[in-house]
């Protein structure tokens, strides 16, 4: 054998097409036969925070140039339904009683052209009883003013509701020397996928078709068959090319499944496409946690004891970010440390905000940042290094499932090793020696060093993953994925997965995802499942599959199955002992079907879920006078177990890298005291490029994980979870022998200026 192509740099098969003539995205569905004639949606949007819906008139836009119809909840006879994650909470799909948040829908207008939509939405007049708006999550507890009518102190999910342990008080940390409390906030932010939300729906003997800019076509299926109150049969989902998701476009929002009801209304296709200012809105944001920590042990650095009271913004609807983030963020606390005792309570709390939902990692970028932070504070007041404090707590290295004090258990792990990888490339005590120089110097470029070590949970969905591997009579081959690419090279690695098995070359496979009709059962691309469950089922379904080709290259060869090997080399069928006489996969394909070919369907099933693991440092220069912060080096470890390819790896650590930074340094979303957002495009809403950034350094370590026949752990979120505490922790570092403990995310300049200025007056 020649050697698998596994674990090799192998060139993105599917970046020619985006480099050159470019992706096929829902705006670009424009010589679609269905789609022909189609008109332009419009959603008329909520102007204020808060408020009982009076009156709506649409008169004047119904008159204007272009305007088909203009709908209503009223007009559609919608009602308001029930949240998944708590029944208090009711909203219709256009806003009907009240309106919670600035940008939520409540009018949708159908045109001829889109901006005939934006003119007459101008003109439907809206008027509102103003009520308060509730935009702290503190504040929104202890208010009168709530949010859902049924639903008391606007907590909208609470673990202590659900027989999950309070937090203790005092006594839990008996026999600790030093306790050290902190508040950390891990600020809203926004997704910011480069393609915006889009869809496009028609009405076709008999059936909805709609495509979908989303993470899940067979998830959004269910959403827009319920919203339509049809039989799923009847709904086929498509979905492009995706320009990013990092979460929000998992699930369904209102504007997308209104728009099955929207067609059917009018009899013709209908299209949607939102601006980049309603996407700051109106897609769902991430993070929104404020966390109060208390951490204990010995005066020798020895951790004992962590509590936590996590404080969760839900937005203005019980979303999944109410309940994912938390929920995630819990059972990860215990981070990469062997700490005795660890408890946590977690409330989620409704506000006039933009609903929170997935964002990438949500919760365990949360838990890492929370236990980072607790560390260095931990270390800080004991004076002792902070990376000295992290590995004198960290879990041995271990082979065998390891279950922390909060009762996850891990995979593998080997912590220490990590840690270590990143020091020795950084020179960590040149660093450190270069710092104090500085400091010494009274050097107006102050020095930081931020160290983060973490664990994550990755592909924790039990249900499994589908595959299907059809090979042609001319011997090309077509992978069916449930999992759906929105950047992360699935048409590489499912190509290169079934090439190591069958032997069949790279150019000559196809693959296919996100029709539900092609796909009816899939479980979509999050929680970084990809590689380890729908890169796994394409491996058994190649391995299934030769197994059965195997059953008609005996009948081809005249010889019994068991006696039939298969050389993945030359790709072809031999009796045992004689590979003179063979036949390859066109054969086997044409035998099993001239029309058809040789296909195999398989469903694989984890073994649990994952847990990569790894340690990032970072360096920053802060600007004593300015405040201004600059990250001049970043080094990162992310173990994800073994390696398919190197060269996508790489490409999600650094993707993960810039987004951790991001918020580490620049991204909020904010809001005034009205509930008005004051961040609402990209010229305001700081985001990142490559001129805020310096050359990552990536250093890769393997250790592979027994739960899936591919050793393989996630990656797309992990470079997240390790930046942002490194770099919080460098800004913070660089200034503490000014006697500065904590700065919040994000650390922009006047922030950090602030904290200066509070410690020289």
């Amino acid at each position: 054998m020649t050697g698998s192509i596994l674990g090799n740099r192998v060139l993105r098969k599917e970046d020619p097409k985006f480099l050159t003539t470019g992706g096929q995205y829902v705006d670009d569905l424009l010589t679609e036969p269905l789609l022909a004639g189609a008109v332009h949606v419009t959603y008329v949007r909520s102007t204020v925070a808060h408020g009982r819906i009076l009156s709506i008139d649409t008169s004047v836009a119904e008159s204007m140039d272009g305007v088909i119809a203009v709908f209503t909840a009223e007009s559609l006879g919608l009602q308001p339904e029930n949240a998944t994650y708590n029944p208090a909470a009711k909203r219709a799909l256009l806003a009907s009683d009240k309106v919670r948040f600035v940008g939520e829908p409540v009018a949708a207008i159908v045109t001829e052209r889109p901006e005939q939509g934006e003119d007459a939405a101008e003109q439907v007049i809206i008027d509102y009883d103003v009520l308060e708006a509730v935009i702290d999550i503190e504040a929104a507890m202890e208010t009168d003013t709530l949010i859902f009518d049924d639903i008391p102190n606007n907590v909208v999910f609470d673990t202590a509701a659900i027989g999950m342990p309070d937090i203790s008080g005092d006594s839990f940390f008996d026999g600790c020397d030093v306790v050290v409390d902190g508040r950390f906030v891990n600020q809203r932010v926004a997704p910011c996928p480069l393609e915006v939300r889009g869809c496009a729906a028609t009405w076709h003997d008999g059936r909805l078709v709609q495509w979908t800019s989303t993470q899940h076509a067979q998830g959004a299926l269910k959403n827009i068959a319920k919203a339509n109150g049809i039989d799923e049969a009847l709904v086929r989902v498509i979905t492009p090319d995706v320009g990013g998701g990092f979460g929000a476009k998992i699930g369904t929002y209102p504007e997308e499944v209104l728009l099955g009801t929207l067609a059917k209304q009018i009899g013709r296709p209908v299209r949607w496409r939102e601006t980049r200012s309603e996407s700051m809105v109106a897609l769902g944001h991430g993070r929104a946690q404020i966390q109060y920590v208390r951490i204990g042990g010995s005066r020798d650095g020895q951790v004992h004891a962590v509590s936590a009271k996590i404080l969760q913004d839900s937005g203005a609807w019980v979303d999944v970010g109410a309940v994912l983030a938390p929920f995630m963020t819990r059972p990860m606390l215990s981070g990469v440390y062997a700490i005795d005792r660890i408890e946590c309570r977690t409330i989620s709390i409704a506000t006039n905000t933009t609903p929170t939902v997935a964002y990438r990692g949500a919760g365990r970028p949360e838990a890492t940042a929370l236990i980072e932070r607790a560390m260095d504070l931990f270390a800080h007041e004991l004076g002792l290094d902070p990376v000295e404090v992290r590995r004198k707590n960290l879990i041995a290295p271990f082979n065998e499932p390891h279950t922390t004090a909060i009762g996850q258990q891990y995979d593998v792990g080997n912590y220490e090793k990590s840690l270590d990888l990143v020091l020795e490339r950084a020179d960590y005590a040149a660093l450190r020696a270069e710092q104090r120089a500085r400091r010494e110097r009274g050097d107006t470029k102050l020095l930081g060093i931020g160290v983060s070590t973490y664990v994550e949970i990755t592909g924790g969905n039990s249900a499994g993953e589908t595959a299907r591997v059809e090979v042609q009579p001319t011997g090309r081959a077509i992978v069916y994925t449930g999992t759906s690419p929105h950047g992360q090279g699935h048409v590489t690695s499912w190509s290169m997965i079934l090439n190591a098995e069958t032997g069949i070359p790279l150019e000559n496979i196809d693959v296919v995802w996100g029709d539900t009709d092609l796909v009816p059962v899939g479980g979509g691309t999050m929680g970084s499942r990809s590689l380890q469950q729908g890169g796994a089922a394409v491996h058994q379904a190649a391995v299934e599959l030769i197994e059965k080709a195997k059953e008609t290259a005996a009948q081809l060869l005249e010889a019994s199955a068991t006696d039939i090997v298969f050389d993945v080399d030359s790709a072809a069928f031999h009796v045992v002992g004689t590979p003179a006489r063979s036949v390859g996969w066109s054969d086997v394909a044409t035998a099993s079907s001239p029309k058809e070919g040789i296909a195999h369907d398989t469903n694989f099933v984890a073994g649990g879920p994952t847990f990569p693991f790894g340690a990032h440092l970072a360096v920053v220069e802060v600007d004593r006078e300015t405040g201004k912060t600059t990250l001049i080096k970043h080094v990162a470890c992310d173990d994800a177990g073994k390696v398919l390819n190197p060269l996508i790896l790489d490409g999600q650590i650094h993707g993960g890298i810039a987004q951790g930074a991001a918020q580490a340094l620049l991204e909020e979303v904010r809001y005034d005291d009205d509930g008005n957002p004051i961040t609402s495009n990209l010229a305001d809403y700081a985001f990142i490029s490559a001129a805020e950034l310096p050359t990552f350094e990536v250093v890769h370590m393997e250790t592979p994980t027994p739960r899936n026949p591919l050793g393989a752990k996630g990656i797309g979120e992990s470079g997240t979870i390790g930046s942002t505490p490194a770099i919080q922790s460098a800004v913070i570092d660089a200034l503490a022998h000014l006697g500065i403990r904590h700065i919040d995310m994000p650390a922009t300049s006047e922030r950090v200026w602030r904290a200066l200025t509070s410690v020289s007056t």
